[in-house]
Formats: C-alpha cells, sequence, structure tokens
C-alpha cells in the first residue's frame, strides 16, 4: 500500500480532538454521571453479562485497567463478578440492579446529547452525516484488519475453511462437498499459502494460493466471515494472494468461480482478471478467469 500522508495524519488527528470534545470524553463526568467515560463504556459494553476475558478482547484493555475498573464497579455496587458455571477458568461480570438503573439513564442522556448534536441540520444534513459515519467506521473496521499468512494446516486456516464450506454449502444449489476443499500440503510451503484475516484476533477471512504448473498459480477459497463483508476485505485478502504470488515467480493467476457467486464474479473483474474458457474440469467450475501479473516472475 502506498504510504500514509502527513495530511491525512493531520486531518485524522484533529477530527478525533473535535468530536472527543464535543461528546464531553474529556470530562471526568461523563454525560454529567459520576465517573469518566472508561467506566461508562465498561457498564455499556457489559450489559447482560460477559466474562473478562471477552471485554479483554472486545476493547482491548490491559487486563490490569480493566481489573481496576471491574473492581471500582464492584465498589460502587454497580456489578457483581463470579465463576462461570461450566468453567471456573473464566470470571464472569453481569450489572446489578443499580447498575442496569444506572446504564438506563446513561443511554438516555447519550441518545438526549446525540439528538442535541443533530438538531441543528437539515434532515438532508442528517442523512449526509449518517451516511459519512457508517463508511468511516467500515473504512476503520477494515483498517484495523490484518491478513497474515499462516501454515495451510493450522488451526485457523482450518477453521476459517469449515466455515467457507458451511457457507457456500447452504448457497449452492447442488450443496458442496469438503473433499474439494484445498489440502493443507497444497498451501503450504513451496506448494502454496494460504492467508488468514484477523479483526481483534478473530479469523474473519481466507484465501489460498497453490501452484498449477510453473509460473501459474491458482487461487483456491477466498471467502469472508458474513459479519466482516461489505467491508472491501476480500479485495484485501486477493491482493495479499496477488503479491505472494508473484514474490513466488507467478505470471499468471487463475481461479474458477460458480454460478451462484455473482458477487464474486463482479470482484474478480473489477480487479483486472478476465474471463477464459474453462483450464480444468472443476465440478463447481461455471466460470473462470485468468490474471497477468506484474512482478519477479513475469
Amino acid at each position: 500500500m502506498d504510504p500514509v500522508s502527513t495530511q491525512h495524519v493531520a486531518e485524522f488527528r484533529r477530527f478525533n480532538r473535535y468530536f472527543t470534545r464535543r461528546i464531553g470524553a474529556l470530562d471526568d463526568h461523563y454525560l454529567g454521571q459520576d465517573r469518566p467515560l472508561g467506566e461508562a463504556r465498561l457498564l455499556f459494553e457489559i450489559g447482560e453479562g460477559v466474562s473478562l476475558r471477552e471485554l479483554r478482547t472486545r476493547l482491548g484493555l490491559d487486563a490490569g485497567y480493566l481489573s481496576r475498573m471491574t473492581k471500582t464497579l464492584q465498589t460502587q455496587g454497580l456489578v457483581r463478578i463470579s465463576v462461570h458455571p461450566d468453567d471456573s477458568r473464566l470470571r464472569m461480570v453481569e450489572l446489578t440492579r443499580a447498575g442496569q438503573t444506572e446504564l438506563k439513564e446513561q443511554n438516555r442522556r447519550a441518545d438526549a446529547l446525540a439528538a442535541g448534536l443533530l438538531d441543528g441540520l437539515t434532515p438532508a444534513q442528517r442523512d449526509r452525516l449518517t451516511e459519512a459515519m457508517n463508511t468511516a467506521r467500515r473504512l476503520l473496521r477494515l483498517a484495523g484488519i490484518t491478513v497474515a499468512p499462516v501454515d495451510g494446516a493450522a488451526p485457523d486456516a482450518r477453521a476459517c475453511l469449515d466455515a467457507y464450506a458451511a457457507d457456500i454449502d447452504a448457497r449452492f444449489p447442488e450443496g458442496f462437498d469438503r473433499s474439494d476443499l484445498v489440502r493443507p500440503e497444497e498451501a503450504s510451503g513451496d506448494a502454496g499459502a494460504f492467508f488468514v484475516a484477523y479483526e481483534e484476533g478473530r479469523p474473519v477471512g481466507c484465501g489460498a494460493l497453490r501452484r498449477l504448473e510453473p509460473r501459474v498459480g491458482e487461487l483456491r477459497h477466498v471467502w469472508v466471515h458474513p459479519d466482516a463483508r461489505r467491508l472491501g476485505l476480500a479485495r484485501r485478502i486477493l491482493s495479499a494472494l496477488e503479491t505472494e504470488a508473484a514474490a513466488r515467480g507467478f505470471s499468471v493467476l487463475r481461479l474458477d468461480t460458480h454460478a451462484s457467486l455473482t458477487e464474486a464474479r463482479t470482484m474478480y473483474r473489477a480487479s483486472g482478471y478476465t474471463e477464459i474458457p474453462p483450464y480444468t474440469d472443476h465440478v463447481y467450475g461455471d466460470h473462470w478467469f485468468e490474471k497477468r501479473l506484474s512482478g519477479p516472475g513475469s
């Protein structure tokens, strides 16, 4: 990717400073209640109850800092901590009745604050702002996702393929036979590569590259979890696979898709792939594509 410009960095920081001031994030009494934003957010995230482990992952908090905030809320009678009934290693946290009451008031005040900020805009301007915020959230999610190579036999690789198989089995009219999945040895070492996309430590997408013949590679199983779709992640995975293929000396990439995967065909065409005659007899192949790469192997 191209380097980030200083102007982009400056504008991002300027927006953060403005927005955090407008919503009162700098006030120790967030929303006029007797607690800072961090504790208020923790009450919101606890909701109906959750493990401390999940809270650490979800909020990206240091374990010690989370423990201190949780104990503060516990001392104030707003939360209770217990051991998970089926797993003694997990500590669970839930709101007390007092905590539920405070969260309800917190939500009321937060809604009032948001409504007050939007009140000075016309309906059309509110629509524009809402669309812009949705776009910003999607792009920030995409920016936070990493795509990394893993061994084809790694647990995350196989978990992604399991999810992929279940997904397309439901989409293909004829179903899907798991024996068609790429084997670990085909997507590891000299034979190929496997990439997994991670969002906050959770696998949310994958893609495989395998060697077809000298200087020709094949893409398999480019997939994104339903929760992470419409972010542009499939193209990120595709780009990582293409970069890996070029580094391995491939000058051509090929793939096939099923007739029902219309969105995949659209993406491949937009990414420079052209439709070609069948290059293999694949039971799930209805459309075949090829792209010539620039790089060490071209």
